[in-house]
């Protein structure tokens, strides 16, 4: 496990960009807190793909972001936040099997340890954690 602290949400999205350059599966789920850095960390990543205006899903479950940069076989970037999640039926209502085996979707899951038992093997999880001062994250992946 790799531990990184930040201390600005400057630092977090810096972060999500460097982490994007990395990772080698396209399945990331994301653990912790309200407002420990989830969505932050997430725009960061959709930043390296060159994808703006992200915002939480939280009340419509998910959103589907086009990549607008060429810099890797990921084409679209899914964004599902399970917060307010009943049942894991609906995810599968709206496709979540379909995008998951689509090796040019890159799927990014808050919440996700509401539904790690279905997640495949090689998902890759973040873990966030408030940090002493307002502003510091403490993220492990």
């Amino acid at each position: 496990m790799t531990k990184y602290i930040t201390k600005s949400l400057d630092e977090t999205l810096k972060l999500g960009e460097k982490l994007a350059q990395n990772f080698k599966f396209n399945i990331i789920g994301l653990n912790g807190d309200l407002g420990s850095g989830k969505t932050a960390i997430t725009k960061g990543i959709g930043n390296y793909f060159g994808i703006k205006n992200i915002t939480s899903p939280t009340f419509v479950v998910m959103k589907i972001y086009e990549t607008s940069k060429n810099i890797s076989k990921i084409k679209k970037m899914i964004h599902i936040d399970c917060y307010r999640l009943e049942t894991y039926d609906a995810l599968l209502d709206i496709g979540l099997m379909d995008y998951i085996n689509d090796d040019k979707n890159l799927i990014i899951i808050e919440w996700a340890d509401k539904i790690s038992s279905y997640l495949p093997k090689q998902t890759i999880y973040v873990n966030f954690k408030l940090g002493e001062n307002e502003n510091e994250r403490i993220i492990e992946i």
